[in-house]
């Protein structure tokens, strides 16, 4: 999105709230300065934070976007996604967990889908696995995954493993990379609210499901035993559980 049309929508948005420059500026924090340069069409001077502040005063998102070599980064980011996604549900299966990928849902308005969900039916536990090969929007991932964990409880685990859950498990799952985790270190005091379990606490509990667990828990973002890349619905698989979830 270039800067002039960046510019058109933040004056059309403000227009539409019925604001002033100034006003709007009183709204996000800024100088009315600041607000007709980025009308005018020269935001990209300013910083991403700076931006999202702004739009989020006229009630909209502030999402920049990257273009590489026409389609192919959405493709590499599918990619990392579809990594992480089978590392999870090699793991999983390999604890003995009943494993389905994608599940989708709508419920009374809400819509969207769980990237890896897994059961355990002879312990009436679940576990909803949130795959984020990139952190970014924290407080929206947050509040979806707050959204799922009810869908979960409700209707989803019913509808697809056919029993009411005991114990429920909400795991964000992250690349076990260096630039992952100093993320995670800075947005402490989001996650360390949602997502209090970690490491030992996290593999202890997909080992043996024991009341509600919410918990971040680093993987390498990479399949070395394959053969799960790209594939959908349920499957079951036992193995040794020794050296599950080392990460």
């Amino acid at each position: 999105m270039d800067d002039i049309r960046i510019g058109r929508i933040l004056r059309v948005l403000r227009r539409r709230l019925g604001l002033t420059q100034s006003q709007l500026a009183v709204r996000a924090g800024v100088s009315q300065q600041l607000i007709s340069l980025i009308e005018r069409g020269h935001g990209s001077t300013l910083s991403s934070r700076t931006l999202r502040r702004v739009f989020a005063a006229v009630d909209a998102r502030w999402e920049p976007t990257v273009s590489w070599r026409g389609g192919e980064l959405d493709r590499l980011l599918d990619e990392d996604h579809a990594r992480l996604v089978a590392e999870t549900v090699q793991r999983l299966t390999a604890l003995g967990w009943e494993v389905a990928v994608e599940v989708t849902y709508s419920e009374y308005g809400e819509r969207g889908s769980v990237d890896v969900l897994a059961a355990r039916p002879e312990l009436l536990a679940v576990a909803a696995a949130e795959i984020k090969s990139d952190i970014t929007t924290l407080e929206g991932t947050v509040r979806k995954t707050d959204e799922k964990d009810r869908i979960v409880r409700r209707v989803l685990c019913q509808e697809r493993f056919g029993f009411r859950p005991r114990s429920v498990g909400r795991i964000l799952v992250v690349p076990a990379t260096e630039t992952s985790r100093r993320r995670v270190r800075r947005s402490s005091a989001i996650l360390d609210a949602a997502f209090p379990a970690r490491g030992a606490d996290v593999r202890g509990w997909l080992r043996t499901p024991r009341g509600d667990l919410s918990g971040l828990l680093f993987l390498p973002d990479t399949n070395p035993g394959g053969g799960t890349r790209g594939r959908r619905g349920a499957q079951r698989v036992r193995s040794a559980r020794a050296s599950v979830c080392r990460a």
